[in-house]
């Protein structure tokens, strides 16, 4: 604020002692009025704010070369395709006229800038939309460049990162525009059939045959905040449908809500996350790390650790009654998937959404590192309060919710990474909405796709697991319970209300159902047994941890060598023996 008052009558003092000596007065340009509060603001101030306005936080449109410096490490960006021959495929009236107005006022030869460059070290192919080049809008040219930046990156393998801004397609190529969205689409499906990374940036604004074609097509999406996103203009649709639209349609934060974007994050946080997911892509990383090579020695050369908890523990659980242990597996305070997450993972990074509907707040996943070692972790996600609970919908995941966990999954195994899930839900959600976008089949899925996953998955039942909602996400080379949790074909009151129609016999029922980690490792359904104290809070977290660490290693060290096809087998043979 006084910043700011001092500018501002500095400006006028400076102003007029010029002008009264004849001198010329402040350039033009150093005030500006920002376009969304109103607010006068000076233009350094914007630039070293990120093109940001700061007194609204409101986000300008920016040069793609500005964009770049600000991305890239300095002096590393080296431009591919900077001309192109232009060429009229419909022979347009005025066309060539449009474009070439557009290179004088841009200094730019079309509306998208291409090359190679490091970020944090990482080398990466770039693509960057300006706006200011005919709305960004893709014609043949544009298509061309994404597509040879793309060709070239999946025959050098290296990710591809493309900030998309555009009005759409380009009027003035007819169909040969519209051909650009399948040609770019094709050389990205190429890409991520190589293995590679893609990672779409989205920018205000992204709409039309942009959206429908390269710019939604990322392993990972990024937003910018607030930026429209959509594949019709809302003036379109509005005139379309003859209604207002609601505050905050097409907008990013719609976006992440209904499960189309992986994150929001501000332009001063890009380079430092982008970097970040692309060390987790590092090709150097591979699937057993060195530092996990060394901790699986010293485990392996220590005391021999048999699985499963000692025998008087076992005895003393075999002695607890089943109902005691699913009051615990239930109690409001023991941890949370995310809890495990982070005690066990360094660097975890959520991504949110199926990419159909909707972001579930039942289930959790992003990717982190394991000692070194990129993993996949996704949980399902009870509350630790009414407000949590509610936004976590209890646990109970949706059909979005196994959609998005599935989605991770295949993530995974295109980029090699082990899958790990933390299992703990009183069951799917079952709900009108439910099934109205196909529970059954989402479930159903996960069981299909998980079962021939080339990767190892491992799954740990952390507090209740409830039916085909767990083992839609338990379809592993392992699968390991904590010791008071349970895992079951449903509820304990469902059991007894279906069979003895009498919920209130559900004490009776957990009994006969045999649900706990003792009586499942006894009949080999599980693996291993993770000790935990009978007053398992967060503060116990750390020990339970801790165990449960050194046999992640012992795990991923035992399936050192095994080639996917072999573990997809393993999984299968696991589950046909039972």
């Amino acid at each position: 604020m006084i910043r700011d008052m001092f500018k501002k009558t500095y400006t006028l003092i400076d102003t007029k002692y010029r002008s009264s000596r004849g001198e010329p007065s402040i350039p033009e340009g150093l005030w500006r009025k920002c376009n969304k509060c109103g607010q006068p603001i000076y233009v350094e101030d914007v630039k070293n704010n990120y093109y940001v306005c700061p007194k609204c936080g409101g986000y300008f449109r920016m040069h793609a070369y500005r964009r770049i410096e600000m991305l890239v490490d300095e002096g590393t960006f080296e431009e591919w395709n900077k001309t192109m021959e232009f060429s009229n495929p419909l022979n347009f009236p005025g066309y060539e006229k449009k474009v070439q107005a557009a290179k004088e006022k841009t200094k730019l030869d079309e509306a998208i800038v291409t090359g190679k460059g490091m970020i944090n070290g990482h080398p990466a192919v770039i693509g960057v939309c300006d706006a200011r080049f005919m709305m960004s809008s893709m014609g043949h040219i544009v298509g061309e460049k994404i597509t040879q930046a793309v060709e070239r990156a999946t025959k050098e393998q290296l990710p591809v990162i493309i900030f998309a801004a555009s009005g759409g397609a380009r009027m003035q190529e007819g169909l040969v525009s519209l051909m650009q969205m399948a040609k770019t689409s094709a050389a990205l499906k190429k890409h991520h059939e190589a293995g590679q990374l893609f990672i779409s940036v989205l920018t205000d604004p992204t709409t039309g045959g942009v959206t429908a074609s390269f710019a939604m097509l990322g392993d990972i999406i990024i937003a910018e905040p607030k930026a429209l996103i959509g594949f019709a203009g809302p003036r379109v649709i509005e005139q379309t449908i003859g209604q207002k639209l609601p505050e905050g349609f097409q907008r990013s934060e719609f976006l992440l809500d209904h499960g189309f974007v992986d994150m929001i994050v501000e332009r001063k946080d890009q380079k430092e996350v982008i970097s970040q997911i692309l060390a987790m892509h590092d090709h150097s990383l591979s699937f057993f790390h060195e530092g996990v090579k060394v901790m699986a020695k010293d485990f392996l050369g220590g005391e021999s650790e048999d699985g499963v908890i000692s025998q008087r523990e076992m005895e003393e659980l075999k002695n607890r009654s089943a109902w005691d242990t699913v009051l615990l597996s239930r109690k409001a305070d023991r941890p949370v998937a995310t809890d495990y997450i982070n005690a066990l993972f360094d660097g975890f990074m959520e991504f949110h959404g199926d990419r159909y509907y909707k972001d579930d707040g039942a289930v959790v996943g992003g990717i982190a590192l394991f000692h070194g070692m990129p993993v996949t972790v996704i949980g399902q996600e009870k509350g630790k309060n009414t407000r949590d609970n509610i936004k976590r919908n209890f646990g109970m995941p949706s059909p979005d919710g196994y959609r998005k966990a599935l989605r991770l999954m295949k993530q995974a195994e295109t980029f090699g990474r082990p899958v790990i899930c933390f299992v703990d839900t009183p069951g799917a959600f079952c709900g009108l909405e439910a099934e109205e976008r196909g529970q059954g089949e989402a479930i159903a899925r996960n069981l299909f796709e998980m079962s021939s996953l080339k990767v190892p998955v491992l799954s740990i039942v952390i507090g209740e697991g409830g039916s085909g909602g767990a083992l839609a996400m338990a379809v592993a080379n392992q699968v390991w319970m904590m010791e008071n949790a349970i895992y079951s074909i449903l509820s304990p009151e469902g059991f007894a209300s279906i069979l003895w129609k009498d919920s209130k016999k559900a004490p009776d029922a957990a009994k006969y159902m045999k649900i706990t980690a003792a009586d499942l490792y006894e009949r080999g359904l599980i693996e291993r047994i993770i000790p935990e104290n009978e007053e398992f809070t967060l503060e116990q977290l750390p020990a339970a941890a801790a165990y449960m660490d050194r046999a992640m290693i012992e795990f991923f060290k035992n399936l050192e060598g095994e080639d996917g096809q072999k573990l997809a087998e393993d999984r299968y043979q696991r589950f046909r023996r039972m």
